[in-house]
């Protein structure tokens, strides 16, 4: 009998565990052509490949409330926010198309203003902190530029994902840039894309607890920690506080939209308030813009960035690729 019931548990933990993988096929939109692509959970360790014909596989287990993103050499990145175990995904995706290719460098005023290109890139889309400073990409001749005189933007592509080893943090990313954009005469930025991490491998003890110590550093008054402390409504002991455009300080209750009580997904907050709200840590100002009425985000420190539902200023803003931490990440004592 006892024996039966061990059966019967296994068997159903089996289940469990395999209903937490999630399958499914990438296609080309028009051609139905299988792409090969990367199958992945934005800023996180985990993710896969498609085979040649497409399919693939992915254990969602530790990343089941957060959005799944697909990307692939030349085509824009697919985001799903809604998604289920329940049957294979069908993904399809869309050719990338530049506007306009970058001049051909053949003298050297042009080498020097693809250099200075570069450079503005490198401080906009890796920040300008310590840490950016120490972050190398591998594959700077993957980025063109697309310089409009006329209005005086900046425009990045990049034919593959670039490749960044964060010398100070000891990451190393892939990231997908699908959009990126820069004005000079109001110094206005967007960039978009997504990114999949890997650990400094081989690395010895002492450079290990360097590495530790810089990444608990970076985390403190992240945005990261900001939204993992409201989620636990624990902004206080965190040391944030957030105050309206009057001065009002707030608390969980004025910016939080819980999940409704009779609702089977416990892991949905959004971040909703009518004003811009003003984030205090130690001494560092930073301020949440909303572009929308409310912004979802979770226990981990995600928040969807993908639809613009907010912008940063202030310290907050800072924070670039060059210090972003991986949604896994544990601060230690």
């Amino acid at each position: 009998m006892k024996k039966f019931i061990l059966i019967l548990l296994f068997t159903r933990l089996s289940i469990v565990a395999y209903n937490q993988v999630i399958k499914g096929n990438v296609l080309e939109n028009k051609t139905n052509i299988p792409i090969i692509a990367t199958v992945y959970f934005n800023g996180t360790f985990a993710g896969t490949l498609s085979d040649l014909n497409g399919n693939f596989e992915l254990d969602i287990s530790k990343n089941a409330s957060m959005p799944l993103t697909i990307s692939s050499i030349g085509y824009y990145s697919v985001t799903l926010t809604d998604y289920s175990t329940d049957k294979p995904l069908i993904v399809y995706m869309t050719p990338k198309v530049y506007e306009v290719k970058e001049v051909v460098i053949a003298s050297k005023s042009l080498a020097r203003r693809r250099k200075a290109n570069m450079n503005l890139f490198k401080n906009i889309f890796l920040g300008t902190t310590v840490n950016a400073r120490k972050c190398k990409i591998s594959n700077e001749n993957d980025i063109t530029f697309n310089y409009n005189s006329d209005h005086d933007t900046l425009k990045a592509f990049a034919s593959k994902p670039i490749l960044i080893n964060n010398g100070a943090l000891g990451y190393k990313i892939t990231y997908y840039l699908d959009k990126f954009e820069y004005c000079k005469k109001d110094r206005s930025m967007f960039f978009a894309g997504n990114m999949i991490f890997n650990e400094d491998l081989g690395i010895s003890e002492t450079q290990e607890h360097l590495y530790e110590e810089t990444r608990n550093e970076v985390y403190r008054g992240s945005r990261m920690h900001f939204f993992r402390a409201l989620w636990a409504d624990d902004l206080k002991t965190a040391g944030f506080k957030v105050k309206n455009s009057s001065g009002r300080n707030l608390n969980y209750k004025d910016i939080v939209e819980d999940t409704p009580a009779d609702s089977l997904n416990k892991n949905t907050k959004f971040l909703k308030y009518s004003e811009t709200l003003t984030i205090l840590y130690s001494t560092r100002l930073s301020w949440i813009v909303f572009l929308k009425e409310k912004v979802y985000f979770d226990k981990d420190g995600y928040f969807d960035q993908s639809k613009r539902g907010i912008s940063w200023e202030g310290e907050m803003m800072n924070q670039r690729v060059g210090d972003m931490l991986p949604y896994s990440f544990k601060k230690t004592e």
